[in-house]
């Protein structure tokens, strides 16, 4: 991504809103703490790779603005979403899962 300055406007784990959840997390690949990566993109759907085997799902914005995946056959969560920023540059995306409170935090690639 060339220029994270561009997505938003916030400030450190801010809430992302919902016009601007796409922007965020089709940005660019996405990696978390344990080494694994995710690329959202701009149709809906989304690839989680792990240990290097790559799972496929789907990803929506919800009726109430929330960010929501889908991984087949049955499992469906939906998360906040803050904006990671270091330095002033957007560095990527923090997800706590509505319900429960985990959060996994994925830095841009």
């Amino acid at each position: 991504m060339s220029d994270r300055s561009t997505i938003g406007n916030t400030h450190d784990h801010g809430p992302i809103s919902a016009e601007d959840i796409p922007r965020a997390v089709t940005a660019a690949q996405l990696v978390y703490e344990d080494g694994s990566t995710q690329e959202f993109r701009s149709d809906g759907t989304t690839t989680y790779i792990e240990g290097g085997r790559p799972t496929a799902g789907e990803w929506y914005v919800d009726e109430e603005g929330r960010f929501c995946s889908f991984w087949p056959p049955s499992y469906r969560a939906c998360y906040e979403l803050n904006w990671v920023v270091e330095s002033g540059e957007f560095v990527g995306v923090a997800f706590r899962e509505v319900g429960r409170g985990a959060v996994f935090v994925g830095r841009y690639a």
